[in-house]
């Protein structure tokens, strides 16, 4: 089928949860009964709209915490699941959630808006997800820590940013970050806490 006939099915998708709430910390939805769901999208676009409805919000939050706006972050998220559906068929179940999949298409949706407008990224530091942060450090609380690491995090690239965010802010487990930037569990962990020895020495040279 055409990408024009798919996009038929997706027009009244997006009408739908246009509405959740902006914040860290969605449990993820069940994959019980997934790969059935991910079956039928590939037979028939029109029963994409499970999928669509079960990982709408989830998304929308992902992408509106690295925006913090609420129209540009619901355009993106619709032209993620635009693409997951147009490409639905080179999707390969192996057993990892389909979530994975859609927050990578996001990771490149969101990467293509900010190169296009050489936009700030946002950071949306919570203090408990900033507390675990400075407990995973091993760091004492000293006068003008909490700027400190707040202008270290700043300075991050977009890859670094993304896997402390996912770690600490979103409270993902290594496995499921392993998942969504398609690497190990293990790597994951390795990247992480060089990462930490990273912002650790660029603190301790401010």
């Amino acid at each position: 089928m055409k990408q024009s006939a798919l996009l038929s099915f997706v027009e009244p998708l997006l009408k739908l949860r246009m509405n959740p709430s902006p914040g860290y910390n969605v449990p993820p939805p069940s994959i019980q009964g997934e790969k059935e769901l991910i079956d039928a999208a590939k037979k028939r676009p029109e029963a994409f709209e499970p999928l669509y409805k079960r990982y709408f919000e989830p998304i929308f939050r992902f992408v509106y915490q690295r925006l913090n706006d609420t129209d540009t972050a619901q355009d993106i998220t619709q032209q993620v699941f635009i693409n997951a559906m147009v490409n639905i068929k080179k999707f390969e179940y192996r057993g990892f959630p389909f979530s994975s999949w859609l927050y990578r298409i996001a990771i490149n949706e969101l990467n293509k808006w900010f190169n296009s407008r050489k936009a700030e990224r946002t950071i949306n530091i919570e203090s408990e997800g900033l507390d675990d942060l400075i407990d995973e450090m091993e760091e004492d609380r000293y006068e003008d820590y909490y700027e400190q690491l707040a202008n270290a995090l700043a300075d991050l690239d977009a890859e670094s940013l993304m896997l402390v965010e996912m770690r600490f802010f979103e409270k993902r487990s290594f496995k499921e970050i392993g998942e969504i930037l398609d690497i190990t569990e293990n790597n994951a962990k390795v990247r992480l806490y060089r990462l930490l020895d990273r912002i650790k020495n660029v603190m301790k040279e401010a």
